[in-house]
């Protein structure tokens, strides 16, 4: 048996998507409000002295917190169906549909919401691994719904879905090293499209499939 895991954002799309999604769900005076107090935050990341994980979690804090779970979910379908097919790659979803033909497990397995990732997945009939976020009676709190679905959190999660010891072959994509730990688990693995030097075939120095 084959199994095949894809990151989302920057392997099944061009860019981030993410962020976008915060600026088209997240309330003007949010949105305002938090340029203003998380620039230094954002500064630091692209400095790269601050973690992609710090970030994404007091940009949810900020845009969130308290915001009901039907404006947000609302939000991720419309996002899912009118933003998304537009910007991914044709490549990868090439790469995708050829494992659909061969019979192969899909899995995608990203850092970002369900609230938008679940409807697109659901409309691609493929599985989904990914993060959430903690809401109560009916409004969110501001938090992840336990860990952000990145590092070895991807690792941890897919042991919990599927039996990785029952298939022979795995293929994993990714583009950060976010997904490296991902990337680990697979006998053919690609970072950035092209062959990654730390999966089992090419060690061995078999020809990637």
């Amino acid at each position: 048996m084959t199994l095949a895991l894809f990151d989302f954002d920057g392997t099944l799309t061009t860019h981030e998507t993410m962020p976008v999604f915060v600026r088209r769900s997240v309330s003007p005076r949010r949105l305002l409000f938090g340029q203003l107090a998380l620039a230094p935050l954002i500064i630091g990341y692209k400095l790269r002295v601050v973690s992609g994980r710090l970030v994404r979690r007091a940009i949810v804090r900020v845009g969130y917190r308290g915001v009901p779970v039907s404006i947000l979910e609302e939000a991720g379908e419309a996002f899912a169906r009118d933003y998304l097919p537009g910007v991914l790659r044709p490549e990868a979803m090439q790469r995708l549909d050829w494992h659909r033909k061969h019979g192969h497990r899909v899995v995608v397995v990203s850092g970002g919401l369900d609230v938008y990732l679940a409807p697109w997945c659901q409309s691609q009939g493929l599985e989904l691994v990914c993060s959430a976020l903690e809401q109560v009676d009916g409004a969110l709190t501001g938090n992840y719904l336990g860990h952000q679905c990145v590092l070895d959190e991807k690792v941890r999660r897919l042991r919990a879905a599927c039996d990785l010891q029952a298939y022979e072959t795995i293929y994993a994509y990714g583009d950060t090293p976010e997904d490296i730990p991902m990337l680990e688990l697979a006998t053919h693995a690609y970072f950035n499209g092209r062959p990654w030097p730390g999966s089992r075939a090419t060690r061995l120095g078999a020809e990637p499939a």
